[in-house]
């Protein structure tokens, strides 16, 4: 039975065959700790670190590659973020089709003091911007907005906002797991003072590695969520002062970055645009195929314009858990069914509780994978 994986906003699959090299490559020929020995490879591993810092920096328009700071996952990065920024008493906005990354850290929060508000977003899961402005409070001191919703694909006006939180005094946190290395970012001109990052989806790395990158400005009002040794300042038993030491105590994922510095060099001889464009083509030919279907309802924008590579869709009458099954077992195409971590996302798109099947595409599917889906879909509903 042929195989079509159409799961790449949880994770992009298969990576660039340089990505797993490099991995080798380090646990087989280096093996050292950054900032742990005197000798030749651990400062081979320095400079490989800082190389993977600089094309993340570059990328995503941050302020200066030390400012890049490595975390396992995008999740540690929001969590580093907000429990290192928001105090008992502080207000902060949200929108309505966050993840869990961003809302289970809140709400704990908010147990202790700290209270929050979702900005609207419409039917298609776009943020309704005109609603901002009545939702800002004396107490307010955030905004945290993900760049494109995980269900709907739908992309964010990000640079509006951000000209919004510059206007209001209030900061701005952006989780990019669904667009770095798929969309344009750019902490500067989107007025980004967190950015937040994962690096095994559009990225192309393995799993286990990310982050985020944070302005001078902003990272003196956070405070590390974990402290311990950074291999440098060991006389000291206080906390760096100095980036990326002050949020990056422990041993490092060494193998991971290494993977991740490999992925970056593919993505920029690749070229950003070339395979946003490939993927939007991809998007373009599975929606032109299943919004003429009337027993099919599409969770988000209905054509490829404002999203990114991810479609959700809803089956009214039929289990979505079922069509998902027999997607894979019948026909080997891999697709995510539930509600993504996403539960107010589905509440807003109307697809709760039942959830979504989710489509989501990467560079190296092929049209022709498209159209074997989107024919298995049409052959289990006609069945």
């Amino acid at each position: 039975m042929q195989k079509v994986y159409f799961d790449h906003a949880a994770t992009s699959f298969p990576k660039p065959p340089e990505v797993v090299s490099a991995m080798v490559a380090y646990m087989e020929r280096v093996g050292s700790n950054v900032g742990r020995g005197g000798y030749a490879s651990a400062y081979e591993a320095a400079g490989t670190v800082l190389a993977a810092r600089e094309r993340l920096c570059a990328l995503l328009g941050g302020p200066d590659p030390r400012n890049v700071i490595f975390t396992l996952n995008v999740t540690e990065a929001l969590n580093m973020i907000l429990k290192g920024f928001l105090r008992p008493g502080d207000h902060v906005l949200v929108s309505a089709v966050e993840h869990n990354a961003v809302m289970r850290p809140l709400v704990q929060l908010s147990q202790t003091g700290v209270a929050f508000d979702r900005i609207p977003c419409d039917g298609e899961g776009a943020l309704c911007l005109d609603a901002l402005d009545g939702l800002v409070r004396p107490s307010t001191r955030a905004v945290v907005l993900t760049h494109a919703s995980n269900v709907a694909g739908t992309i964010q006006p990000v640079a509006q906002v951000g000209a919004f939180c510059r206007a209001h005094g209030l900061r701005f946190i952006v989780d990019c797991a669904q667009t770095a290395g798929m969309e344009p970012v750019d902490m500067g001109s989107m007025g980004i003072d967190a950015l937040a990052f994962t690096g095994h989806k559009g990225l192309l790395g393995p799993q286990g590695t990310g982050g985020f990158l944070v302005t001078d400005a902003f990272e003196k009002e956070l405070d590390p969520l974990i402290s311990g040794g950074t291999g440098s300042f060991s006389h000291l038993e206080t906390v760096p002062a100095l980036l990326p030491d002050r949020f990056e105590a422990g041993t490092l994922n060494l193998p991971g970055i290494y993977g991740l510095h490999a992925a970056l060099g593919f993505l920029e001889e690749t070229g950003i645009d070339v395979i946003r464009a490939r993927e939007r083509a991809l998007t373009a030919r599975f929606l032109a195929a299943v919004t003429e279907d009337d027993r099919i309802r599409v969770a988000g924008p209905r054509t490829a314009e404002g999203r990114t590579a991810v479609v959700s869709l809803d089956f009214p009458g039929r289990d979505n858990a079922e069509i998902a099954f027999r997607l894979d077992s019948e026909y080997g195409v891999m697709t995510r069914c539930g509600l993504h971590c996403a539960p107010n996302a589905h509440r807003t798109l109307g697809t709760y509780p039942q959830g979504t099947v989710r489509f989501s595409f990467g560079y190296g599917n092929t049209e022709e994978e498209i159209d074997y889906a989107s024919d298995a879909i049409g052959r289990i509903l006609n069945g």
